[in-house]
């Protein structure tokens, strides 16, 4: 009998059985094609149990794209792709009025970003002005149009990629812009197992299309059922000021020219709590906070002039500040 009620103290006060379970049968799917990358699709699905959008950054050819994809295709929701170019209108994206004929009055035509989850290919190859279109309809779900507002469908979810290295033809993002993305994820080469693995399953496919492997599973009430759990995650009061100190190191530190915002600190807090959410916790750690802050602050952050003259990227800065910082007891 006292096992059992040394049993009952330690379950979580939150059931995140079925958050759980929705995870694992996301990411079985997603193995199925991607090999590795486990840092990202477990970036991906934080995201979106934290309702955050993510920009993902990467060489061509590192299954961007294509793990976006996946993960929309895992979910029983609406997807649409926008493939970013100079020549890309904001009308283009978020829809149009167009006369009707019949009843002589303007219709609005919703665009793709009517969706949702939107991927939007090499985001940094719009100019401004199509850029901006996405400021409202990130931070408010709603964009307004000819003065009538549009509310979006939840959940919604963009997920950007850009290309690091060609930069020729790209527009850089404005800083409001990458504010608004709750993580910047990095991509990096597979290894050689990797590589291999991927060569193989590409010989063992014999012309069949690697997108056909996925089934859908969660659907939108769940969704957004997970995303209410997620903020009922508990986090101590010592814990909140461990984010707020990190944060403040940031506006404080010589080698930035530019710190982080308060978008940022709720930016950790959310996604801390997605961490522990999905390793079944329904209470956040120091570690959650330490693994939530470098794709949360790295995007958010300008070093100085001379520092990066030096090689010295937001990173290495990041990993500093939350070394120097003393994790709460």
């Amino acid at each position: 009998m006292e096992t059992s009620e040394s049993d009952i103290s330690f379950k979580n006060r939150i059931d995140l059985s079925e958050l759980q379970d929705g995870i694992a049968l996301i990411k079985n799917e997603i193995g199925k094609v991607i090999v590795g990358q486990k840092g990202m699709i477990d970036m991906l699905i934080a995201s979106i149990l934290a309702n955050g959008h993510s920009l993902i950054e990467g060489v061509p050819g590192v299954a961007k794209t294509i793990s976006a994809k996946l993960l929309a295709k895992s979910l029983d929701i609406g997807f649409s792709r926008i493939q970013f170019t100079p020549d890309l209108m904001p009308s283009d994206i978020l829809g149009t009025s167009v006369f009707n004929m019949k009843n002589s009055e303007f219709e609005f035509k919703q665009g793709p970003i009517f969706s949702n989850m939107i991927l939007i290919d090499e985001i940094n190859r719009a100019p401004a002005k199509t850029q901006a279109a996405l400021f409202e309809v990130m931070e408010e779900r709603q964009i307004t149009i000819d003065g009538n507002k549009f509310k979006m469908e939840l959940p919604f979810i963009v997920l950007a990629t850009q290309n690091p290295v060609e930069q020729e033809g790209t527009y850089r993002l404005p800083e409001a812009q990458l504010d608004r993305f709750l993580f910047k994820i990095d991509i990096d080469y597979p290894n050689i197992d990797e590589e291999v693995e991927i060569l193989n399953r590409e010989q063992n496919l014999q012309g069949a299309l690697k997108t056909d492997q996925v089934k859908a599973h969660l659907s939108k009430a769940q969704i957004n059922k997970f995303q209410a759990l997620v903020d009922q995650i508990i986090i101590e009061s010592h814990l909140i000021k461990y984010i707020a100190d990190i944060i403040v190191n940031t506006r404080s530190n010589p080698f930035l020219y530019l710190g982080a915002s308060p978008r940022a600190s709720i930016a950790i807090l959310k996604a801390s709590k997605a961490f522990a959410a999905m390793d079944g916790r329904d209470f956040v750690t120091p570690e959650d906070i330490k693994r939530a802050a470098i794709p949360v602050l790295q995007h958010r952050v300008i070093v100085t002039p001379e520092r990066e003259m030096e090689g010295v990227t937001t990173k290495q800065i990041i990993k500093q500040i939350i070394e120097a910082v003393e994790i709460p007891r």
